[in-house]
């Protein structure tokens, strides 16, 4: 059954206001003093190397998932419930670091200096590679271990990490790679709700965004990168589900849709709208179509009031998660190369910097970005640090 959210009318109405929110804290926030490039280009490579040395477990090429690593915290973000951390990362957390990694790679005439760091979680990624099952997919913890369950998220994310550094160093390795899990995805889709994949094999409960999100963003970084029309169809196809069935009114994502009665979950993540964002410019950029570059509009006005102010289950402003939030600054950096507003951009970096200046006595910001929490002496997530790097590379390289 297709299905379209209709939005609470006080977010219909924050919507249409979004001029009168100027008022809010993150709106003023986006006219706050930005730092030079030069010094984005500074925090980004000193966030890089600080996680390499505090979070790297060498006799593996991984990383942990803490720091300090106390092998007893617990997660929260697995199809089991909580799970305790273990003697290094999960895949998700990992993709992090290769993601900052690739960023690094883009900075000026470092390109050189950090291949070997690249080459190094590349070898790392491709320990979480299971051929046990077929097709070949990655699990959420390295195969030498034990033998874990599989998500299409993960997946998605691999696929975007291979095909980022694919771009980066041309290897083609990387985009046989890129090809392989994006097929492992594929085996995933079905007909029920219409189309899409659940949120890992072999539970058919939900078809999330994460998942249909990220395997859109496969698809078209596939298609970018060969021109073969099969990717662009499968993205046309994974968008188009997500547009009916989980993009609401506003233009902004829900997280899932039940696959027993088609009931949406009406929560939304910072990060769901951020990949979409960042899949409409694409397809935009590909097709030409007014109809992507509306959607994709309509999506970065929207998330900027809905998450550009303290909602109820939100820790601060434009940060649902850390990571998450570096998401919604990916869709924002695509929007921006054809809209050259840097609004949207500027309110999270406001925020970044506000974190940053709050760091602990290792160098490491809070989850919080805000503050308002007292994370003294708590473990730091890899995914929440990883993600500064990321984004303070990114903002160098935007040199707004």
């Amino acid at each position: 059954m297709n299905r379209r959210i209709t939005a609470p009318n006080f977010w219909m109405m924050r919507s249409i206001l979004i001029g009168i929110l100027c008022t809010g804290a993150a709106f003023s926030a986006a006219a706050q003093q930005l730092q030079p490039a030069a010094e984005y280009q500074r925090r980004a490579e000193e966030m890089f190397h600080r996680v390499w040395t505090l979070y790297r477990v060498p006799q593996y090429g991984l990383f942990s998932e803490y720091y300090p690593q106390q092998h007893q915290d617990s997660l929260t973000y697995m199809q089991d419930g909580k799970v305790a951390s273990r003697e290094v990362s999960y895949l998700w957390p990992f993709s992090g670091v290769v993601s900052s990694t690739n960023v690094m790679m883009r900075l000026p005439r470092r390109k050189k200096a950090y291949r070997p760091y690249l080459d190094s979680v590349m070898n790392g990624m491709y320990l979480y590679r299971d051929t046990s099952r077929q097709p070949a997919g990655y699990q959420a913890y390295p195969v030498r271990f034990e033998k874990v369950d599989r998500y299409y998220d993960d997946n998605g994310l691999v696929v975007i990490d291979y095909m980022e550094a694919y771009e980066n160093t041309r290897n083609r390795l990387y985009l046989s790679r890129a090809k392989e899990v994006f097929a492992f995805i594929m085996s995933g889709w079905t007909d029920t709700l219409g189309g899409g994949v659940t949120w890992l094999e072999g539970h058919h409960d939900q078809k999330p965004a994460c998942s249909n999100g990220m395997a859109t963003l496969s698809a078209l970084k596939l298609y970018k990168a060969t021109r073969d029309r099969y990717y662009l169809e499968q993205g046309q196809r994974f968008y188009d589900w997500m547009h009916r069935h989980l993009r609401d009114s506003a233009g902004l994502y829900c997280n899932d849709v039940k696959t027993a009665t088609g009931q949406v979950n009406p929560t939304y993540y910072t990060y769901n709208s951020g990949a979409m964002l960042e899949a409409a410019v694409l397809l935009y950029q590909f097709t030409g179509r007014r109809k992507y570059y509306e959607d994709a509009a309509q999506t970065a006005r929207s998330a900027y009031a809905y998450f550009g102010k303290a909602q109820p289950g939100l820790r601060s402003e434009f940060c649902d998660l850390p990571w998450f939030a570096t998401v919604l600054f990916r869709g924002y950096c695509a929007w921006y190369a054809i809209d050259k507003d840097p609004v949207y951009l500027k309110a999270i970096i406001a925020r970044v910097d506000h974190a940053w200046n709050h760091r602990d006595r290792n160098g490491l910001l809070n989850h919080d970005w805000s503050g308002r929490e007292d994370e003294t002496g708590k473990p730091k997530w890899l995914l929440d640090e990883a993600c500064i790097a990321e984004l303070y590379g990114r903002m160098a390289l935007l040199n707004l």
